[in-house]
């Protein structure tokens, strides 16, 4: 392996890990708030690059579907729960965010989705149809088991991976699909070859890392979810409501999951199930983040992303076994470090 081979090897690692960084982020971003290891992330991912891929091929993507049955299953849930105090202004936001908002969404996707549609347009509609899907599935399935143990929500994290699996296979179908570039051109610096889609990639990760530093840092809402990190019961005693919490939380991540599908899609194959494995390798970072130090998380992820560039050159058929055995010296350094505070203590 010479220099330029090297180089080339850490470029491409490091658009892999800055993917790895985003979802990484949203998994400890989800797993601080609500305590849900969100296997299902992966999903948002794959759905958010096949329903872009869908909309530039000027086709309906079928997912819109369950977007509009989980919007009337989850505003029935909330109108059930608030039943015996239900007051004309709950009333009215219940009907808005849960039946009007995707029964609008549907009819805008069905008149929209074969019209050949500028880029921009089509992935605000991507997002306008995906993300939403977070906050719906938080309401029907974690919501109502928010005090349950992590074990139990582990377990429900996996049926739903399951199901959205399944349902995306049925979405999608079980071929493969790249999306057009989002963006044209190339650029030399020195040996390599810098695309600008790859530009793209990086600096859209960095964007996203910056606003998330400044949402919690800075901001009413961002300090509200902070303080529902490290003190949930606490947080509620001041009057900020837990599933408000997990709401943004899932909200968030599904934005980022989405990005990040829009993002691959043009330099991968994607098929139903490509999320699950991006998903993992987040999880790798975000367990050697200790599932939540968003910093950490986000350089472990570039670790990740450049160490399975160079498992692919020099060892291709152990990359996933080398990327995935991180996991064992972050788990039992943790474990480590556990003991020592607990002796200390």
């Amino acid at each position: 392996m010479d220099f330029d081979i090297a180089l080339f090897l850490i470029q491409d690692g490091l658009i892999s890990g800055a993917i790895y960084a985003l979802v990484g982020v949203a998994l400890v971003l989800i797993f601080t708030l609500t305590r849900v290891i969100a296997v299902f992330l992966g999903e948002f991912v794959a759905y958010g690059a096949l329903t872009f891929i869908a909309l530039q091929a000027d086709q309906t993507p079928q997912v819109i579907w369950l977007t509009l049955l989980s919007g009337v299953v989850a505003g029935a849930i909330g109108c059930y729960r608030r039943r015996n105090h239900l007051g004309r202004a709950t009333a009215l936001r219940l009907i808005l965010v849960y039946f009007a908002y995707p029964a609008l969404l549907a009819l805008c996707t069905f008149w929209l989705a074969p019209l050949p549609l500028p880029l921009a347009v089509d992935i605000c509609l991507t997002f306008l149809i995906v993300v939403p899907l977070t906050s719906y599935l938080y309401t029907i399935v974690f919501q109502p088991v928010a005090n349950s143990s992590v074990l139990v929500l582990l377990i429900i994290s996996m049926g739903v991976h399951m199901a959205l699996l399944g349902l995306g296979l049925v979405f999608f179908g079980a071929d493969g699909l790249r999306a057009p570039p989002l963006a044209v051109g190339a650029a030399s610096l020195g040996s390599l070859r810098i695309s600008a889609q790859q530009t793209t990639i990086l600096g859209v990760a960095l964007l996203v890392m910056f606003l998330l530093r400044m949402f919690f840092g800075k901001t009413f809402r961002g300090t509200a979810l902070r303080a529902t990190a490290v003190n949930r019961l606490g947080a509620q005693l001041v009057g900020i409501p837990p599933a408000l919490a997990g709401q943004m939380a899932f909200i968030l991540a599904g934005f980022i999951g989405a990005l990040c599908g829009i993002l691959i899609g043009p330099i991968t194959t994607i098929y139903y199930d490509t999320g699950f494995t991006i998903a993992l390798k987040g999880f790798v970072a975000a367990v050697i983040g200790a599932l939540a130090s968003f910093p950490v998380t986000a350089l472990a992820a570039v670790g990740v992303g450049i160490l399975e560039s160079f498992a692919s050159f020099t060892a291709s058929q152990y990359k996933e076994v080398i990327t995935f055995g991180l996991i064992v010296p972050a788990l039992l350094l943790r474990s480590l470090l556990t003991a020592e505070e607990d002796h200390d203590q």
